[in-house]
């Protein structure tokens, strides 16, 4: 089985080595990808408006001056002798839950792995607090990444479907199992933006995005991650609201 694997905080990022190390334990034939920088919240983007390079690190090591997406497209066609078999995502140093899944790189370099017609599966650790940086503890993920990842190599995927994986903030001896379930949706805070002013005098903003409590609705990944579980949740591309078709189709009739 040949594996591509990616991610979105770049080709030096310790959940990678994470990754390599979950997908050894299933094949010898694996392949990195992966942008040359941290591309957190890169979403879906596509690189169109610079030139993207691919750099050679030895025969089946490359990374990307771009995005997630850049360096899934970059692996297919150019890196890689022939297509893989499965594209894993990750594994990502922070969650990606709810509607988050809309901003992040990791989940977005999986639906394009998708689109191209390759099993994908998006992985991410969840940690208990901003700030950590490198020191996230990615025990859970990899006690836990091969024994959610064998299910679904013969498992059928949907057409234009992906699987989000993310392992609770616990040690792996406390993670109580996996459960499959449905996206959740985040309660959050909005119009986090840090004001400050670079050496020059000039202004800059910085995003962020700071939750606040709220009660995780039940079967989702937000309240699986909560109560010690893993999530596995599969995902669709088509983005269509399918009950709203006919009454909009409605107030266009003549």
């Amino acid at each position: 089985m040949r594996i591509l694997l990616t991610n979105d905080d770049g080709i030096h990022a310790s959940g990678l080595r994470v990754l390599e190390t979950i997908a050894r334990q299933f094949s010898d034939d694996i392949w990195v990808c992966a942008p040359s920088e941290e591309q957190s919240g890169a979403g879906h983007s596509l690189s169109l408006s610079r030139p993207v390079r691919l750099r050679r690190h030895d025969d089946r090591r490359f990374s990307v001056t771009g995005t997630p997406t850049d360096a899934v497209m970059l692996g297919l066609m150019k890196a890689m002798e022939s297509p893989p078999d499965l594209i894993l995502s990750g594994v990502n140093r922070g969650a990606n839950l709810g509607d988050d899944v809309t901003y992040s790189g990791t989940v977005s370099a999986a639906i394009e792995g998708t689109l191209a017609g390759i099993r994908s599966i998006a992985l991410s650790q969840v940690y208990a607090r901003e700030g950590m940086g490198e020191t996230v503890p990615f025990a859970a993920a990899e006690a836990w990444g091969a024994r959610v990842i064998e299910p679904l190599l013969q498992a059928p995927f949907a057409e234009r479907t992906l699987v989000n994986v993310n392992f609770p903030p616990l040690p792996a001896e406390d993670v109580k199992g996996i459960r499959v379930v449905r996206q959740g949706f985040h309660d959050y805070a909005r119009g986090s933006v840090v004001e400050g002013k670079d050496p020059r005098g000039f202004p800059y903003f910085w995003f962020g995005l700071h939750g606040i409590e709220h009660t995780p609705a039940h079967n989702t990944d937000l309240e699986a991650i909560a109560d010690g579980y893993v999530s596995v949740t599969p995902l669709m591309l088509d983005l269509t609201h399918e009950p709203s078709l006919t009454a909009l189709a409605g107030r266009y009739a003549k």
